[in-house]
């Protein structure tokens, strides 16, 4: 996520903010925050923080965690550069901000949204700076090392609405459980952490309680794709136009 942040710094911000720590934190309802000169060295020289939940990671398209990412950024601009809104509220400055690079405020995450509130999401403005940016470091195989296992049925959802879905032809539009086989075996949305950390007696480990009443399904024919989805849905491989069969 530095990569990306510096990546961003230098294509939409003019390479003018200054450095932040990045964390991760699972945040209830919040994908994620900023925090203004949050961490302190030894000397007393102090940093801003962006937090980012990666509970979202697996089961929303990249750009969109690249948005929460540069949705942030544009709160470090305004703190450093503007004048913030009083409390949790973004203002008509950080609006504009966020629509001069790429990123519609919008109150609902989808055109018709408020562009100023307490609570704001936005979205990516087609052809806008965000994803010509977002073009530019994701042919460079940018991708995030790791993932969270065990999303909630919220996450799920969420990242199924999600706006990022709808851009045509780029990368990084679709979900990452969607595309990589390797990832959705590993990721259980709605699963137990603590059923996963349990050992039976050979070492292998025990299944897990599937509490949001989704399946998994797999491609019948190339094998290359899986999903979640509800009981008895009929899916076809966009590749090779097999049936997708639970698994």
């Amino acid at each position: 996520m530095q990569l990306a942040y510096a990546h961003f710094n230098d294509h939409l911000f003019d390479g003018k903010l200054p450095h932040c720590l990045i964390t991760l934190q699972r945040e209830k309802r919040t994908v994620g925050y900023f925090s203004a000169a949050r961490f302190a060295t030894l000397d007393g020289r102090t940093t801003d923080e962006i937090a980012l939940n990666p509970s979202y990671f697996a089961v929303v398209p990249i750009i969109e965690t690249l948005q929460t990412l540069v949705h942030e950024m544009a709160h470090l601009w305004q703190e450093h550069f503007g004048k913030p809104g009083r409390g949790r509220y973004h203002n008509e400055e950080w609006a504009s901000k966020m629509e001069s690079i790429g990123l519609m405020p919008s109150s609902t995450g989808q055109p018709g949204g408020m562009r100023t509130g307490d609570r704001m999401a936005d979205y990516a403005i087609q052809n806008g700076r965000f994803l010509q940016a977002c073009d530019a470091l994701l042919t460079q195989h940018f991708q995030l090392s790791w993932y969270d296992r065990f999303p909630s049925e919220e996450h799920v959802r969420l990242g199924a609405q999600s706006m990022a879905t709808q851009i045509d032809a780029r990368h990084g539009t679709t979900v990452p459980i969607a595309t990589n086989v390797a990832l959705a075996n590993a990721v259980h949305p709605g699963g137990s952490v603590r059923s996963a950390l349990l050992a039976t007696a050979d070492g292998d480990r025990p299944s897990l309680v599937n509490k949001s009443n989704r399946i998994k399904y797999t491609c019948s024919g190339c094998a290359k794709f899986s999903v979640w989805g509800k009981p008895e849905i009929e899916l076809i491989c966009g590749k090779c136009k097999s049936k997708f069969v639970p698994v």
